[in-house]
């Protein structure tokens, strides 16, 4: 009797273990795949979300089908913002976000969240009905939002000209909140 208990908790252990590693296995591969989108620093973990670290970079694409990468606008100032079609904050700050966009030489990049979208067409009328000017970038995979730890949306992440964040904004931003973190930023 003891050696079948005993080999019923062997037994349950090891699959657990196998059950484990194949969970795990699956976590890193998308681990690996958002890490494949970084650049050099973040790949040696020198990146962060606080303000002062270096931001994650990224390389997505647009509706066009260009491609987009966070670090080709090292130099400038940025400001990346997450959204949804489906989100009513989102909607409410677009006109504050094309109005800033308008009005400054800020780079403005509007990251959609293309994997919890209903289509790519819903997103197209959405663009042309806001009269969208600024490049939105298409998160198909959500590995990027996922990157940027993205709760709420919208979130807007200000980047300086050396590439690191300067202000993380969850929720929807104002022109004016918009306007003032612009004037402190470099």
């Amino acid at each position: 009797m003891k050696k079948i208990v005993f080999m019923v908790v062997l037994l349950g252990m090891f699959a657990w273990a196998v059950y484990s590693f194949s969970a795990g296995g699956n976590n890193a591969s998308k681990e690996n795949q958002a890490k494949q989108q970084t650049d050099d620093a973040a790949q040696e973990n020198q990146y962060g979300l606080e303000k002062g670290d270096m931001a994650p970079d990224f390389k997505l694409k647009t509706m066009d089908g260009e491609e987009v990468k966070l670090s080709d606008y090292r130099g400038k100032r940025v400001l990346v913002n997450f959204w949804a079609t489906w989100c009513p904050p989102c909607r409410a700050e677009i006109p504050d976000l094309e109005k800033f966009h308008k009005n400054t030489d800020i780079v403005l990049l509007g990251v959609n969240l293309a994997s919890q979208e209903r289509s790519q067409t819903a997103v197209s009328k959405f663009i042309k009905k806001y009269e969208m000017t600024y490049p939105v970038l298409m998160d198909k995979n959500g590995l990027i939002a996922e990157l940027y730890n993205i709760q709420p949306i919208p979130t807007s992440y200000l980047i300086d000209t050396k590439g690191r964040v300067f202000n993380k904004a969850l929720g929807a931003l104002n022109y004016d909140q918009m306007a003032a973190e612009y004037k402190n930023m470099n």
